[in-house]
């Protein structure tokens, strides 16, 4: 290479090394701060858009768990409901059962009717006030079936539908209705005890064992209802799971692509870092490289 007074060839071919060796280190650095290798789109144009559309993927189905989970939750709400009217069912049909006894007085009777009666108001009570997120669960508002968007689309493979025989009216009057048309009634059919006149009982002529077979019969709807509930939790946490799995599988994919290898950048790292010092030190010798050329004239 010739000595140039005008053109220092060999600082510029330094100069460009050390712009280089900067640029690498300096890529380097936020690599390691950012934890990213792909940071912007000119660091991978192709990964770039790859990377957006899991990370869009990976936040819809995380809302789709919720989603799922949301209907987990309203559907245990309706459970525990019935499995407290199905408490209070059982014991009217203890009541019942021992009214039907030939030993007991009006009095007596009369006495039952009351824990009767209360039972009855209660069930018809945690019907019309059973409700999740605004919704009554219970008293048979819901008449259309409710979608949980389990999915990423809007086809049915990415929806469950739940019933709306799920969330049927449950009050006494509803599930006793063989027993009579209200609560005075169901109970005076069911205690065996016209309480009309509160100091007056008068026993019915039928026995309230005929009843029987109508509370089993509300019992064992009740029992079919919380067992549907059951079934549809069982495919909505079968769909979390799923959801969870397509979740992990898109974060490690995302990961291998987007996340930096931190031993790898640091390596790189200190690789510039020593290339910037060489560089720098020998800019500095090439450009005294004119004045030799000087030096000859």
């Amino acid at each position: 290479m010739s000595l140039s007074i005008v053109t220092n060839t060999s600082a510029m071919i330094v100069r460009s090394n050390l712009n280089s060796a900067t640029d690498s280190m300096t890529q380097a650095i936020e690599r390691m701060t950012t934890g990213f290798k792909v940071n912007r789109a000119k660091d991978d144009a192709a990964g770039y858009n790859i990377i957006d559309t899991m990370t869009t993927k990976i936040g819809s189905f995380e809302v789709a768990a919720d989603n799922a989970q949301i209907g987990i939750d309203m559907l245990t709400t309706t459970e525990e409901n019935y499995a407290l009217i199905t408490t209070h069912l059982q014991r009217i049909r203890d009541l019942t059962e021992q009214a039907a006894n030939g030993t007991y007085s009006e009095d007596s009777l009369a006495a039952i009717n009351a824990e009767i009666t209360a039972r009855l108001n209660e069930i018809t009570r945690v019907a019309d006030t059973a409700e999740y997120n605004g919704m009554n669960l219970m008293n048979g508002d819901i008449t259309d079936p409710i979608n949980i968007q389990i999915g990423l689309y809007g086809a049915d493979s990415s929806k469950i539908i739940l019933e709306a025989t799920l969330f049927e009216e449950a009050s006494s009057e509803t599930l006793l209705a063989g027993a009579g048309g209200d609560v005075e009634e169901i109970a005076k059919v069911l205690s065996g005890v016209d309480v009309a006149d509160p100091d007056n009982p008068v026993k019915e002529t039928t026995s309230p064992s005929e009843f029987l077979s109508i509370i089993d019969s509300a019992i064992t709807d009740i029992a079919t209802r919380i067992t549907n509930l059951g079934a549809a939790q069982n495919r909505l946490e079968s769909a979390i799971t799923a959801v969870n799995t397509n979740v992990t599988q898109l974060t490690n994919s995302r990961s291998s692509m987007r996340d930096a290898d931190i031993a790898e950048e640091s390596t790189s790292y200190i690789s510039a870092q020593i290339l910037q010092s060489a560089a720098s030190t020998l800019l500095a010798t090439a450009n005294q490289m004119p004045s030799i050329a000087v030096n000859l004239i």
